[in-house]
């Protein structure tokens, strides 16, 4: 299968490739970067997928900047929304599939359980909106996947630098300091590779379109995985915690953000525990790693 994988300079995106460049049988991929193609050209878009001819595209390109998307809309609209149209309608004229990545941030947090596909997505920041928006886009390609996906972690040796919460608080706490974590905001983390294998999968074995929940399963707290993180690091839990309504941040964030994976399971992709994951991460990490200590049984 010939698979273009746009973003592909990002974590997500370097992980997508790899692991179907790494398949067996591997695929043929074709990785592009922001300096291969100006994906805000729509011409160049359609130009470059018609050149290709893919039977599948992965789209990795995101703006991911939160809090920045309050003050500079039109570029978190851009990237996460129109971006998609253009690779949507050029997906339709190849006849490929595409493959975009959601978030769990189109949901406005009020739930007290998982939140499923069916939840009806009530958006609270630019940056949710245009990534709701962003699905909506895809979804009009007739063999369309959307993969939300949550507090991505995880990248490939020699890969691009790590970014999000996690890698600022694995390495907050491995230089002796004390990261600020929420209590009261409940997450379902995404591994980058497992949800690059999930992607994989659903590539060759193409269940029904629509979206899909791409979460490690279960949920828990940033406490929670905080001090899960120090117990495999076997490191001092020294932990600056805070509630939600402590910290002012430009951009609403929900407070409940757990995500449930089942649909992607019925799809045949049973995706590991977030302490599974979080323990193979802490085991690749370089200067860090260490065999994380067995848990007591209760």
């Amino acid at each position: 299968m010939r698979i273009v994988v746009v973003g592909a300079g990002g974590q997500l995106g370097a992980a997508v490739v790899h692991e179907c460049r790494t398949a067996t049988p591997a695929h043929d991929v074709v990785a592009l970067t922001r300096s291969d193609l100006d994906l805000a050209d729509d011409a160049a878009v359609a130009a470059a997928i018609k050149l290709l001819r893919p039977d599948a595209i992965v789209n990795a390109a995101a703006y991911n900047d939160v809090d920045g998307a309050e003050n500079h809309p039109v570029d978190a609209l851009t990237v996460n929304a129109f971006i998609v149209r253009a690779l949507a309608n050029a997906a339709e004229r190849a006849g490929a599939a595409l493959v975009h990545y959601g978030t769990d941030f189109v949901f406005d947090g009020t739930a007290t359980t998982p939140y499923s596909e069916e939840h009806r997505p009530s958006p609270r920041s630019v940056y949710a909106a245009s990534k709701m928006l962003g699905e909506w886009f895809a979804l009009d390609a007739p063999r369309a996947y959307v993969l939300r996906v949550e507090s991505l972690f995880g990248s490939l040796p020699g890969g691009p630098p790590p970014r999000g919460t996690i890698p600022t608080i694995v390495n907050t706490l491995v230089a002796g300091g004390s990261p600020r974590v929420f209590e009261d905001r409940i997450v379902s983390p995404t591994y980058i590779p497992d949800a690059a294998r999930a992607t994989r999968i659903l590539l060759e074995s193409r269940p029904a379109t629509g979206i899909y929940h791409c979460v490690n399963s279960g949920f828990c707290t940033w406490l929670e995985f905080a001090r899960e993180l120090t117990r495999l690091l076997n490191i001092e839990p020294r932990l600056t915690i805070v509630k939600m309504g402590d910290v002012t941040l430009r951009a609403q964030r929900p407070r409940f953000c757990a995500l449930s994976n089942e649909k992607l399971r019925q799809a045949g992709i049973d995706m590991p525990t977030w302490e599974n994951a979080l323990a193979r991460y802490v085991a690749t990490m370089s200067g860090t790693q260490r065999s994380p200590r067995p848990q007591s049984k209760t």
